[in-house]
């Protein structure tokens, strides 16, 4: 083996905190762990080793740093303290409003309103303080802004990133947007779509048919996956999808989909969650029927709408936790590992990790130290939680209608920077 290949060994063994800081001792450090050829190694080794990751909440504004759940001690990136805490942010003019819109692949879109009402949107990487205001779009005047924040309109954004050899080599801010008063009146069947990309510094107008026309009555949360922007909103049945890298410039939504329990809602709790976990969209609930409880998870196959859609990936009892005499619902499933489930208990106020596969589960309490250890041995804190839950009333009777809406902030697999627009 040469000295080369042995000094890459080595390096592979390291967590990439570690790594980040010998690439700035020397050139020959630099240029060897800028190489394609270690981060494709580095990777490669690594591709089952933990991350650090953190579940934020989006729907509160001036409280950025409300980290629901969090992971750090993770072996890939041997973080001390959890993700949530990077969320560190500085503008140089006093603001009345801060909200993270969106996480998507390591960067995170933010959402600032200065004193005065004017909106400032910043793209970040939050591992190395790298932030970028996002100029707005100079087509739109005062008095379509004016409309905008009005309406609440602003945040309906979301941050969709292209991918190359694991690593984010671009990214697309989008708004769905009205700039007149009258097309909120519902027999308008377009939508909006204002784009700025980081390739060309620019805005773009894309005008979308949307085959429902309340979809601009509802708020909206943003989920990002592979190149496609899915808009959940408000206490229906469906979403939409629309795909930014995919070369489609046509009218249409990519697709409309209906979630697969449409239908059968009198036997769920409505406690329904959507998020991502092992590169797929993913759906769960919890139903009740003939006197069992048992959680569904779907997982997201074909953008259309029909049944077809979703994929059944587990049908599992609960009777294990029932047993406990807990009343939970689940909030999250793990980013990285689609067999691990997160549920909250309300009267124990503790957090549940359960396994779907093995049916093993742990409990955990809010602890001040790094006493809690989750299944991929990295530390777990949800001192957030509780909060969150309470805010979104989930002593709810068992027919509300409760909708857990959040950002997952994973970190990559490697050291990326944040794109920026070449000069002119």
């Amino acid at each position: 083996m040469e000295i080369q290949e042995m000094v890459m060994e080595v390096l592979a063994r390291l967590p990439l905190k570690s790594i980040a800081r010998f690439r700035s001792t020397s050139k020959g450090w630099k240029d060897l762990i800028d190489s394609d050829i270690f981060r494709d190694y580095f990777i490669s080794r690594n591709s089952s080793s933990s991350i650090s990751w953190s579940i934020i909440q989006t729907t509160q504004p001036h409280n950025l740093t409300l980290e629901i759940i969090g992971h750090h001690g993770c072996k890939t990136w041997g973080l001390t303290r959890s993700p949530g805490s990077l969320m560190s942010f500085f503008v140089e003019r006093a603001i009345k409003k801060l909200q993270v819109l969106a996480c998507t692949d390591g960067l995170v879109l933010l959402y600032a309103e200065a004193t005065d009402g004017t909106p400032m949107y910043y793209v970040g990487n939050p591992l190395f303080q790298e932030w970028f205001q996002i100029p707005l779009p100079p087509f739109l005047s005062l008095q379509d802004l004016e409309i905008l924040r009005t309406y609440d309109r602003l945040n309906d954004s979301g941050l969709v990133t292209k991918m190359q050899s694991g690593i984010v080599v671009s990214y697309k801010v989008v708004w769905l947007i009205r700039t007149k008063l009258e097309l909120f009146v519902p027999t308008k069947d377009k939508v909006d779509l204002v784009i700025y990309s980081s390739d060309t510094g620019t805005w773009e107008t894309r005008h979308v048919t949307c085959l429902n026309t309340l979809f601009w009555f509802m708020k909206h949360k943003s989920i990002a996956l592979n190149g496609i922007v899915h808009w959940i909103y408000g206490f229906t049945s469906n979403f939409v999808a629309h795909d930014f890298y995919g070369g489609h410039h046509d009218d249409r939504w990519s697709g409309f989909v209906n979630f697969p329990d449409r239908g059968v809602e009198e036997l769920s709790r409505f406690r329904r969650t959507i998020t991502t976990s092992e590169g797929s969209i993913v759906y769960f609930n919890e139903f009740t029927e003939n006197g069992n409880r048992t959680l569904r998870v779907w997982r997201l196959v074909k953008y259309i709408s029909g049944p077809e859609a979703w994929e059944l990936s587990w049908d599992v009892s609960l009777e294990p936790l029932i047993e406990l005499g807990t009343d939970y619902f689940p909030v999250v499933m793990h980013p990285l590992n689609s067999e691990v489930i997160y549920l909250w208990s309300t009267n124990e106020e503790m957090l549940i990790l359960y396994n779907l596969r093995t049916h093993e589960f742990r409990l955990h309490e809010e602890t001040a130290d790094d006493s809690n250890k989750c299944m991929d041995d990295c530390i777990l804190s949800f001192n957030g939680c509780s909060e969150y839950m309470q805010m979104h009333n989930m002593a709810a009777l068992p027919n509300g209608i409760t909708e857990l809406l959040f950002s997952q902030y994973v970190l990559p697999r490697w050291m990326q920077r944040l794109p920026r627009p070449q000069p002119n």
